[in-house]
């Protein structure tokens, strides 16, 4: 007989777990999505705006910037977004705000034939994200600074997370 235990974000594949709660967050309608997503570049190291329309939940890399069209053409539909590796991101790691996405979310920028150096990414789209989950909410505001899962947000997030797992099994 095996053994009952509860699922955590912590305990499945984080590309799974953007893929379902990045879904859920789309069926639900409860996110605002900016006006301006489709025309935005994700950063100044980016040439072009994102393929998918829906990147701003849904985008198929482990950070927000690793696949687009200028990095593989091929991947331009997209698994999962910002919003649900933001939100798994700061349910694993506490405190973290505006800077540290736009650290994590960052790329290498093509400087010709000098060499390449990291660059960080947008940080008005971090910030939206960060409100965004805050209006839903799935994070508050920290009292050392950055932000935090709420009670609700971890509970949604844990459902998801059994979620997948139990479609996994």
């Amino acid at each position: 007989m095996a053994a009952l235990y509860s699922v955590t974000v912590q305990d499945i594949n984080a590309h799974d777990f953007n893929r379902a709660y990045a879904a859920y967050l789309k069926r639900s309608g409860k996110l605002e999505i900016p006006k301006w997503v489709d025309i935005v570049k994700t950063g100044t190291n980016k040439e072009l705006a994102p393929y998918d329309p829906d990147w701003f939940y849904i985008r198929a890399a482990q950070k927000s910037n690793v696949y687009d069209r200028e990095t593989d053409p091929s991947c331009s539909i997209g698994t999962h977004g910002p919003i649900a590796s933001v939100a798994r991101h700061i349910y694993l790691r506490r405190g973290v705000g505006v800077g540290a996405l736009k650290k994590l979310h960052g790329g290498t920028v093509n400087r010709g034939s000098r060499p390449s150096h990291h660059v960080k990414s947008s940080g008005s789209i971090a910030r939206k994200v960060l409100q965004a989950l805050e209006k839903i909410n799935v994070l508050e505001a920290d009292e050392n600074g950055g932000r935090k899962i709420t009670v609700d947000g971890q509970r949604d997030l844990d459902r998801i997370a059994a979620s997948v797992a139990q479609a996994r099994a």
